[in-house]
């Protein structure tokens, strides 16, 4: 399916374009009053863009706690990938927001989702030395020996991104 095709193959016109880019505007400006009515006249709570991210995944992505908590009630599904193998989970991970991560673990995310190459959240976030997000992915059973298809592990992560915290962290896990 080509950016500009629906699900059936026909090409969408312009008005269906314009609409569809609207949806994914609410969901990265945290619009979730529109979002949730959008969803009550039957939008898919699960629906993707062109690069295969969901409602949630830009709705957590850029922090808004309030319409990506409305998605999961709604049964978004919070493993949903893009097309890079990425979760929302790994995307608030990599932007640092506990909170939204919390959310995430708490409608059922798996901590251990990793990507095409084997990174997993625990591993974005020693990347960017968060050691609040290292701590709460650990106390949701993130496995901190964990290794990527290349045998990088969040302790060596954080020594290859210079993350002196993310470090210190990582080796009492040792």
């Amino acid at each position: 399916m080509t950016e500009h095709q629906s699900t059936v193959g026909e090409p969408l016109d312009d008005e269906a374009l314009a609409f569809a880019e609207r949806v994914f505007d609410h969901a990265r400006s945290g619009d979730t009053d529109i979002l949730r009515a959008m969803i009550e006249q039957g939008l898919p709570v699960n629906l993707r863009n062109h690069k295969g991210d969901s409602l949630l995944m830009l709705a957590s992505y850029h922090g808004h706690i309030e319409t990506s908590k409305m998605l999961l009630v709604a049964k978004a599904d919070p493993d949903l990938r893009n097309q890079n193998g990425q979760t929302p989970l790994a995307g608030a991970a990599f932007k640092g927001n506990l909170d939204v991560i919390k959310l995430l673990l708490e409608h059922g995310a798996d901590v251990e989702g990793p990507t095409p190459d084997g990174k997993t959240s625990l591993m974005m976030a020693a990347m960017f030395n968060n050691v609040a997000a290292i701590d709460l992915l650990l106390s949701h059973g993130a496995d901190p020996k964990r290794s990527d298809n290349n045998g990088v592990t969040p302790l060596s992560a954080a020594r290859l991104m210079g993350g002196p915290e993310a470090v210190a962290r990582l080796e009492r896990e040792q």
